[in-house]
C-alpha cells in the first residue's frame, strides 16, 4: 500500500504555525514511507474565503522546503461530485431531504470509534451523532461531507490533523461507510499552546510563517524545531537535519499531549544553524533576507561584514539593528561621548597607513594610557561615535570596514557633539 496524506487548510486566513506543524507531520510521514503528500485547499465555506490566502500557503509551505505531490486541488472542484454521491445516498435511504437540504442518517445506537495511531482507541455514543447535512439548499455540500469524500476519492490513507478534528472524525466515519469506501488510518495530534498554556495566538508574538520569515528565521531551524513539538527522537537529540528527521519520523512517537511553542529555544536553534553555514552560505541568506525586507543596502558590504556578525546574531532580522551603523547614519548620545578621546581617535586614524584593522587597533590601544583613561571609557566613546551604539560588533574590523572618511566625518561630529 502507497501511503498518501493530505495537508488540507482553509483559506480563511494565513498560515498558523500549528497548521505549518500538522503539514510538517504529514510531509515527514509521507516522505519516510515513501509515499505522497498532497496539497487541498478546503474551500466550502466561500464567505469567509480570503483571496491572497492560498497563495500565502503554498509560498509558505515552499519556503520551508515542504513539496506537496501533484497539482494543489480545491474543494469545491468536487462539488458536482459531491452532489451526485448526496442524491445516491439518498435514493439508497441512507439520507433524506429537509427543507431543500440532504441530511445523512446517523445511527441510533452503539457507538462510533476507531483506533487512533496517536490518540488510541476512540469511541463516541452513536446518540450523541445529530444527523448531519451533506449538501445545503442551494447544492453546496457541507465541509464534513466533500472532506472524507475527498479523501476516498484521492486514496487518502492516513489522516493526520489537530485534535480540534476529533469531533469531526465519528461523522465522517460514518459519511465514509455509507458511501462504502475504505476508512483510512486517523492521527490526532495535539495543540500548539503559548507558554501560559493558553492556545498560540498573536499575543504570544510571531504565529504566521511570514512573520517568522520577517524576523529572521532560517526555514531549517524552524522546521527541525517544530518537529520537535509533540514528536521526539529520543530523549537527547535535538538538532536534526531534514534528510535525519525523514528517515527517523514515525507516528508511533508522536504525542497527543499539547506542545508548548517555546521562543526561546526556536531563537537558540536558530542561532546554532545560523552559526553552523559557511561564510557564502551566511552572506547569500543575509543579502536574500535583507532584499526581502527591501532595505536597498550595498549587497556587497553586508557580505563583507559577515566575518564579524557570524558568531553574534541568533536570527537575521537582528542584523538591521546591530550592523545597520555600516548603511546609513547614526543617532548619538552625547552622554556617552568624551570630546578629547575622539579628537585624539580621529587625528591617529587620519595619518594611519595602511587602513587596516591590525594598524587600527595597534594605534587605538595607545590612546587610553595617553589621555589617561581607562581602555573601556576611551573606547566606549570611540564605539557609540562610530556605531551608534555601546553594543556593535568589533570595533576596529567595524571602523577598516566603515572606511577612513566616514569614521573621521562620524568621529568629528560626535566630537562637536560632546562639546567640553
Amino acid at each position: 500500500m502507497t501511503v498518501k496524506v493530505r495537508f488540507a487548510p482553509s483559506p480563511t486566513g494565513f498560515l498558523h504555525i500549528g497548521g505549518v506543524r500538522t503539514a510538517l507531520f504529514n510531509w515527514l510521514y509521507a516522505r519516510h514511507a515513501g509515499g505522497e503528500f498532497h496539497l487541498r485547499i478546503e474551500n466550502t465555506d466561500t464567505s469567509r474565503e480570503v483571496a491572497e490566502a492560498t497563495e500565502q500557503i503554498k509560498e509558505s509551505l515552499a519556503w520551508l522546503g515542504l513539496d506537496w505531490d501533484g497539482p494543489v486541488t480545491f474543494q469545491l472542484e468536487r462539488s458536482e461530485r459531491c452532489q451526485v454521491e448526496a442524491r445516491r445516498l439518498l435514493a439508497e435511504g441512507k439520507a433524506y431531504e429537509d427543507e431543500g437540504a440532504i441530511r445523512i442518517r446517523m445511527p441510533d445506537e452503539g457507538v462510533t470509534g476507531w483506533d487512533d495511531a496517536v490518540r488510541g482507541p476512540v469511541e463516541v455514543p452513536s446518540e450523541e451523532l445529530e444527523d448531519l447535512i451533506i449538501l445545503r439548499s442551494d447544492g453546496r455540500p457541507t465541509y464534513n461531507f466533500a472532506s472524507p469524500l475527498e479523501d476516498w476519492l484521492d486514496g487518502i490513507t492516513h489522516v493526520i490533523r489537530g485534535d480540534d478534528h476529533v469531533s469531526n472524525t465519528p461523522k465522517q466515519i460514518r459519511v465514509l461507510e455509507a458511501l462504502g469506501a475504505e476508512i483510512p488510518v486517523y492521527a490526532h495530534v495535539g495543540n500548539v499552546l503559548g507558554t501560559d498554556g493558553k492556545k498560540l495566538s498573536k499575543r504570544h508574538g510571531a504565529v504566521g510563517v511570514d512573520e517568522f520569515r520577517r524576523e529572521g528565521y532560517l526555514p531549517e531551524a524552524l522546521v527541525n524545531y517544530l518537529a520537535l513539538l509533540g514528536w521526539s527522537y529520543d530523549d537527547k537529540t535535538t538538532i536534526m537535519s531534514r534528510e535525519e528527521l525523514v528517515e527517523r519520523f514515525t507516528i508511533e512517537r508522536v504525542a497527543g499531549s499539547s506542545a508548548t511553542f517555546d521562543y526561546e529555544k526556536l531563537e537558540w536553534m536558530n542561532g546554532v544553524y545560523l552559526r553552523a553555514l559557511g561564510e557564502d552560505a551566511y552572506a547569500a541568506a543575509l543579502t536574500t533576507f535583507l532584499g526581502e525586507q527591501g532595505l536597498g543596502w550595498d549587497a556587497e558590504l553586508a557580505r563583507r561584514t559577515v566575518p564579524i556578525v557570524h558568531e553574534k546574531l541568533v536570527k537575521l532580522g537582528r542584523y538591521p539593528e546591530y550592523a545597520g551603523f555600516f548603511f546609513h547614519d547614526v543617532t548619538l548620545d552625547a552622554k556617552l561621548l568624551d570630546r578629547k578621546t575622539l579628537e585624539a581617535a580621529g587625528g591617529v586614524l587620519a595619518e594611519l597607513d595602511p587602513f587596516e584593522t591590525e594598524a587600527i587597533e595597534q594605534a587605538l590601544r595607545l590612546l587610553p594610557e595617553s589621555l589617561g583613561l581607562k581602555p573601556r571609557q576611551a573606547f566606549q566613546s570611540i564605539r557609540v561615535a562610530v556605531t551608534g551604539s555601546n553594543v556593535s560588533p568589533a570595533l576596529f574590523e567595524s571602523i577598516e570596514l566603515l572606511g577612513r572618511e566616514k569614521t573621521l566625518e562620524r568621529l568629528r561630529t560626535a566630537a562637536a557633539l560632546a562639546g567640553d
